[in-house]
């Protein structure tokens, strides 16, 4: 941890501790809570497992401690099994379960179970974890206005925040609420200013000066001064719920392992430094050992903390052994403050903590993006929240299954056609100017093939196949393997549609496919040529050389040449789909800004602007649409340089002469579908603009009646396309 330690920052690791040190007191206090412990254990968690891990653990940055999701799994199982909070049982039990949960991690790092990160599903974990912070924050709840704190699962945490509101005491709200909008404000404005700790002390002032405990408002226990004893738990009461807490502490170190690894690995990510994911175990393990010692809860990494330690400059482990020692300060001669902290600015503290685990930004993203993983987000996020972690546990673990099934089962599929002027197979519903080969079926299937997918691959192909299909052609290059179902089917749906006169051809894959068709009894599709190794090897065995026919949105035949290979057409739709149009306004948009700003009389400015925007070079069909926009965008190039407007719609002439040059090559229905496109855009810009509109027509006008005379057929090309007004038609 420290062998690149650079005695420059030692100043700010140090800083760093003491910060993170001050904003654990609350946090830590608050979670001991949750966990079920009197508070001073969340200080004695703060202390040795802190000190443990930072001298074994090979991240530089990285914060153990008292954290939110360990400590909400013990509590919710602690109040299912019915023990007290606070109680000697509890007192008794929970660091039994931290020893467990260390063996658990020991276990983990021997047999190298740090890649298991890599099979949690992020909708599980991420619903599992929310359900848990929203199950330990209807808990808190009723403490905000003076009431005590709740057991068990959703409805009746409700039921018992409605009965407590008969303790309602307005001074206690207004403190709790009052801390909870303070702290996510300043999160917002201040994310580096340490709010908890100040609002820590604000409230201890009041309870000293004003006496707020008189007026209704519960303060924490007194806390003993003196650093934490060390002793054996009493592994008696392992007898007791033998199951309940092998499974909770199983439970509990999966988290850790999850959470704190990804976590630190994205750190690591992010400053460019290497973590030894084995190492790391042992040190959640370690960690875990020293905080059973000390009677606390399991110890987690908590990315909270190590934010603030990152906002603050920390770079070493210094920063740890910074914060424990001023714990060891704290407990020593600090205790005596904390009787002064009140409950419902404690339990705001906490509140707006738990607030930072729910993962509600990752639920609406999944609703976007993948509806299917949002449901699975949900489904583990109300297990928790309706049947408690226990069964939320088994939940997460049955969705994990289930998402990898559909995963496998469904993988991405669908048809493929040619672009005119372009080499390759493109998707025809990602592609509006790709269209089907005549009289063919091309079909891509991307996952491994076996028994629990192979209808959908068979339904596909057999739903696509019309009264003039010839052949059907699948693009196996994401087919790693198949199983013997898979191979049999293969074989049967080859026969069938031979017998209806249609060639059946699987292509692209790896020759360990073949290996494996002949190990199942399939040779047969190897041998007769069933099997070929690219698409275009397949369509010239079924007689259908290059270029290949195309058929329109009529279906009918259509000719085209290919132009330049390396120029990919349309490459904005293949790569943005539906957002294609906005992606490509906001390109045009940030070169005419890079253009305003250089303020640049040179030719080559436009094509300087476009290598220095955020997507680089693009194709023939994207330029062309994208010096359109720019000129769209004239005026307001001009807007700061008036007298530099013709010198800037130079620029765009010399770039679309170059275009054109190219583009003039392109066959008849080429060219009709772009200038279709473009008299789209254009109608959409004299609507939005009808001036800066007809200044674009009689700039175009100039523009072909200049290529008259330099390049007539250029010209003629140009009135085909644009008309004689220069308007698209």
């Amino acid at each position: 941890m420290f062998q690149n330690y650079k005695t420059k920052t030692l100043k700010k690791d140090i800083l760093s501790g003491i910060i993170v040190a001050l904003v654990s007191i609350p946090i830590s206090m608050g979670y001991a809570q949750v966990a079920g412990l009197p508070v001073v254990y969340g200080l004695y968690g703060s202390l040795l497992p802190i000190l443990v891990f930072s001298l074994i653990t090979s991240s530089p940055q990285f914060v153990f401690g008292v954290d939110a999701t360990p400590a909400a799994l013990v509590g919710a199982t602690l109040a299912s099994l019915g023990i007290v909070t606070g109680s000697g049982e509890a007192i008794r039990l929970v660091p039994v379960i931290t020893l467990v949960t260390a063996g658990w991690l020991l276990l983990f790092y021997i047999v190298r179970a740090g890649k298991l990160v890599s099979y949690i599903s992020t909708p599980v974990m991420g619903g599992f974890i929310s359900g848990i912070g929203c199950t330990i924050i209807l808990m808190q709840v009723a403490k905000l206005f003076g009431g005590s704190a709740g057991t068990g699962e959703l409805f009746v945490l409700i039921a018992h925040i409605l009965n407590q509101l008969q303790y309602f005491n307005l001074l206690s709200a207004v403190l709790g609420i009052g801390t909870i909008v303070i702290i996510l404000t300043a999160k917002k404005y201040v994310p580096k200013f340490p709010m908890s700790v100040v609002l820590m002390a604000v409230g201890a002032a009041l309870t000293a000066v004003f006496h707020i405990d008189r007026y209704g408002v519960k303060l924490l226990p007194q806390v003993s001064a003196g650093l934490p004893k060390l002793a054996f738990p009493d592994v008696s009461v392992l007898g007791e719920n033998t199951g309940d807490i092998l499974l909770l502490s199983f439970t509990v170190a999966l988290v850790i392992v999850a959470q704190t690894l990804l976590a630190s690995s994205n750190y690591a990510l992010k400053y460019n430094y290497k973590i030894n994911n084995n190492r790391e175990v042992l040190a959640y393990a370690a960690g875990n050992f020293a905080g059973a010692l000390v009677g606390c809860c399991p110890i987690n990494g908590s990315v909270s903390r190590t934010g603030i330690g990152d906002q603050f400059g920390a770079r070493s482990q210094v920063m740890s052994l910074s914060a424990a020692f001023t714990m060891v300060l704290v407990l020593l001669f600090g205790t005596g403050l904390l009787q002064y902290l009140p409950v419902p600015v404690l339990t705001g503290i906490v509140i707006c903590a738990l607030i930072g685990i729910l993962e509600f930004g990752l639920a609406k993203k999944l609703w976007k993006t993948n509806k299917q993983e949002f449901l699975i987000f949900m489904a583990a996020f109300f297990g928790v929240l309706i049947f408690g972690t226990i069964y939320g546990v088994i939940i997460g673990v049955i969705l994990s299954f289930i998402a990898v099934i559909i995963r496998a089962v469904v993988p991405p599929k669908g048809f493929l056609g040619m672009i005119p002027g372009q080499e390759g197979f493109y998707a025809l519903k990602r592609n509006r100017n790709a269209h089907p080969v005549q009289h063919t079926v091309i079909y891509r299937f991307s996952g491994n093939l076996f028994f629990a997918n192979i209808d959908t691959f068979q339904n596909d192909i057999e739903n696509a196949i019309k009264e003039d299909t010839k052949q059907v052609i699948v693009d196996a290059s994401g087919i790693g393997s198949i199983d013997i179902t898979a191979a049999d089917r293969l074989v049967i749906l080859n026969r069938n549609l031979r017998a209806k006169g249609i060639r059946f051809y699987l292509t692209e894959h790896v020759g360990a496919v073949n290996d494996q068709l002949r190990a199942f009894g399939a040779g047969s599709l190897v041998e007769e040529g069933v099997a070929r190794r690219t698409i275009s090897l397949a369509l010239r065995d079924a007689g259908v050389d290059k270029p290949y026919p195309l058929e329109n949105e009529n279906g009918l035949n259509m000719k085209y040449a290919f132009v330049e290979a390396q120029e990919r057409l349309a490459e904005f739709e293949w790569a943005f789909g539906n957002d294609a149009e906005e992606k490509m306004e906001q390109i045009a948009i940030e070169i005419a800004r890079q253009i305003t700003a250089a303020n640049e009389h040179s030719a080559e400015a436009l094509k300087k602007a476009e290598n220095h925007v955020s997507w680089g070079r693009i194709g023939l069909y994207d330029e062309e649409e994208l010096l359109d926009r720019l000129e769209m965008h004239l005026s307001e190039m001009a807007q700061n340089n008036p007298e530099n407007e013709s010198e800037i719609e130079e620029q765009i002439e010399q770039r679309r002469s170059i275009v054109e040059l190219k583009l003039q090559h392109i066959n008849p229905e080429a060219l009709r579908m772009l200038k279709q496109h473009r008299h789209e855009l254009a109608m959409q810009f004299k609507e939005r603009n009808p001036k800066a509109y007809a200044h674009m027509l009689e700039r175009r006008k100039e523009h072909i009646h200049r290529l008259t005379k330099t390049n007539p057929e250029l010209a003629a090309k140009l009135r085909e396309l644009y008309g004689e007004n220069g308007e698209e038609s």
